[in-house]
């Protein structure tokens, strides 16, 4: 799954500025809903749900955000740098910057883990962390992210 497939580059938001992990999810949900043609409250809440069962903090100042929703056709992702890392209960207690949100129909089981999967190998990938982090456009960002996936190996091997 290329990341081409779920994210356009309005879903790149360059500069968000958040005090706290809920803020964050607001105003990220706020976000969505514009892209999705959900409210933005049945993302928040979705959100929030699945925090609520574990952090969504992968470490290294990632996190991954994601839910479901029955009201969607397609996998929708939306990429966000925070200005200022905040703390998000993170697996190694580390503030998060790099964030990426994941919506999924209620029926795409496969292509939610696939989507995941494919998001967390690119964003710990130490090369593409790095690029992420030393990017301060929208547009940067986005190429960075839809890079095709041997470009992304390449970099993280160098």
């Amino acid at each position: 799954m290329n990341l081409a497939e779920i994210i356009d580059s309005r879903a790149v938001l360059p500069a968000v500025k958040a005090q706290s992990k809920k803020q964050l999810l607001q105003e990220l949900s706020q976000a969505l809903g514009g892209i999705v043609a959900v409210d933005h409250r049945i993302i928040f809440e979705t959100l929030l749900t699945r925090e609520k069962l574990g952090s969504t903090g992968l470490g290294q100042g990632i996190a991954i955000p994601h839910g479901r929703l029955p009201n969607i056709t397609r996998v929708y992702g939306l990429f966000a740098k925070l200005t200022t890392p905040i703390a998000y209960d993170s697996v190694d207690g580390e503030p998060v910057d790099l964030v990426f949100v994941l919506l999924s129909p209620n029926h795409a089981g496969a292509d939610h883990l696939t989507a995941l999967a494919r998001i967390s190998r690119l964003l710990r990938a130490p090369g593409t962390m790095a690029k992420l982090r030393g990017t301060a456009t929208a547009e940067g960002l986005y190429a960075i992210l839809t890079e095709p996936p041997a470009a992304v190996a390449a970099t993280a091997a160098a």
